[in-house]
């Protein structure tokens, strides 16, 4: 499978132009996260049977990340994105209404990530950048103040469809000060406490919208006449922002809903069409509930088109010699909509399928096009950002690392990736290691690890923990040390001391 991925991008070495970076002027930066977009749900990471042919394009532009990591759900990974830091410094492991059993055996999750975490949106304001953010935030909970007794006895919970009866004190100025516009963005736009745009109707899923087709019920959008199709407008916003502020320097924050449950068929004929469609013979894609994946895949054709959208209008106003973007997805495919022989593991599992996502930067004339096998994860993007801002005095902890060296083609010496959750939702409480070409699971309550070399066994098949058992006592003594000292926090009854 990594021959087949080479190989479709095989033409992009030949494409790429070293230029160096510019340090006399800031670039925009553009950073467009898919919701639920699985590692190989678009076709240059490998897949046959949906169809992105823009981002296929871009991606022979770009510099693609095959190992670009993200946490297995979207609360930790969006908090470890906009603070930079790791689960157990904000208390957000997963998210909350999805965690299973008791507080004895989990360290259950905060859902508002508290006004002591900066988001990068602050040191970039600082630094003279007007900024944005447009579609899922799902970092501020329903009721921020039920947060403050810490720990939780029992997984928080979220008021039922429809329910608006939490929209009045959201807009007060106290909860606002969790939102994007009090976190250091310029502008809102559809972002709120919710996790999927289904919930302004009453029947949720069920509905005929599912809070894709117009109206959308987000109190965060304002409807318009034209509105249609969710991520045509929150596209709309994307390049009317970019209009407005295109003296710059700008960022966009672009969190599309898509193609996140539930399932809405983008168009009809569209719909026909992969429904009619062969299965993928490596992937399997096509082969299983072919309604929803159809309906999904029309879904993904909407972000790549509106995608193309966004770059057709940076070319047109000249702003692609200046402008950064970023394309990736904020964890692996929900298992109910999609699949992958490829990879173990889907939406909320620690392996694979779970935690690796699709990823490209693009930077006309600066970033060599090629293909970088460096394991990369969400935290990095905050010290990135931070580097092609030039902003040199941030010192609130980062616990990632810019990649700005690999963007330029120099030197980046690799670190191990590491994971903690502690709490329970399709696996029990662990950390992770992925040093080199390891990754090591450590399960939290009783110790138990399983260990896999991902270049030879991507799919995680095999568990190597008894017949390397050297190697599993350096990686397990590398992992507790790193939880000794960062005083990681663990459920009460693990038997690990750190």
């Amino acid at each position: 499978m990594r021959n087949r991925i080479k190989i479709l991008l095989y033409s992009v070495f030949c494409l790429g132009v070293s230029v160096s970076f510019s340090q006399q002027k800031k670039p925009n930066i553009i950073f467009i996260m898919a919701d639920d977009l699985g590692w190989q749900d678009v076709g240059f990471m490998g897949s046959q049977w949906f169809e992105t042919p823009n981002l296929d394009a871009l991606a022979q532009e770009s510099l693609v990340f095959t190992d670009a990591y993200m946490y297995p759900t979207c609360s930790p990974s969006r908090t470890a994105l906009l603070t930079g830091k790791q689960s157990f410094r904000t208390g957000v492991y997963n998210v909350p209404v999805l965690e299973k059993g008791d507080s004895e055996h989990n360290i259950f999750s905060r859902w508002t990530v508290g006004l002591e975490h900066t988001m990068y949106a602050q040191p970039l304001k600082e630094a003279g950048y007007k900024s944005i953010h447009i579609g899922k935030w799902h970092v501020v909970g329903p009721n921020p103040k039920e947060e403050i007794s810490y720990p939780f006895k029992k997984p928080l919970k979220q008021p039922a469809n429809g329910n608006l009866d939490w929209l009045k004190e959201h807009k007060s100025a106290e909860i606002q000060q969790y939102y994007p516009t009090g976190k250091g963005f310029d502008e809102n736009v559809g972002g709120t406490w919710w996790g999927d745009p289904a919930r302004g109707y009453t029947k949720g899923y069920q509905s005929e919208s599912g809070g894709y087709k117009a109206p959308f019920k987000n109190p965060f959008i304002k409807d318009k006449e034209d509105d249609e199709w969710l991520t045509d407008r929150l596209t709309d916003q994307a390049i009317d922002f970019i209009n407005r502020n295109k003296k710059g320097p700008f960022f966009v924050n672009l969190h599309f809903y898509a193609p996140h449950r539930p399932t809405v068929p983008r168009s009809k004929g569209q719909y026909q069409r992969f429904l009619n469609k062969a299965p993928d013979s490596i992937t399997g894609q096509g082969e299983k509930r072919l309604e929803e994946i159809a309906g999904y895949a029309t879904m993904i054709a909407s972000i790549d088109e509106n995608v193309k959208r966004i770059f057709d209008y940076l070319d047109e106003q000249g702003l692609r010699e200046n402008t950064l973007v970023v394309f990736t997805s904020d964890n692996g495919f929900n298992g109910l909509q999609s699949n992958t022989n490829t990879l173990r593991g889907a939406k909320g599992t620690v392996y694979e399928g779970g935690i690796r996502v699709p990823a490209f930067v693009n930077w006309k004339g600066k970033v060599d096009a090629g293909i970088s096998g460096i394991p990369i994860c969400g935290m990095d993007y905050f010290p990135t950002f931070l580097d092609l801002a030039q902003v040199k005095n941030y010192k609130d902890v980062l616990d990632g690392t810019s990649i700005v060296p690999v963007l330029k083609n120099e030197s980046f010496k690799e670190r191990p990736l590491f994971w903690h959750l502690a709490s329970t939702y399709k696996n029990p409480p662990c950390s992770i290691i992925r040093k080199g070409d390891w990754k090591l699971i450590q399960f939290l309550n009783d110790g138990k690890v399983e260990l896999y070399h991902l270049k030879e066994d991507l799919n995680e098949s095999h568990n190597l923990a008894e017949v390397a058992q050297e190697l599993v006592q350096e990686l397990v003594a590398e992992l507790t040390l790193w939880r000794k000292e960062n005083n990681v926090p663990l459920p009460p009854v693990s038997i690990l001391g750190h």
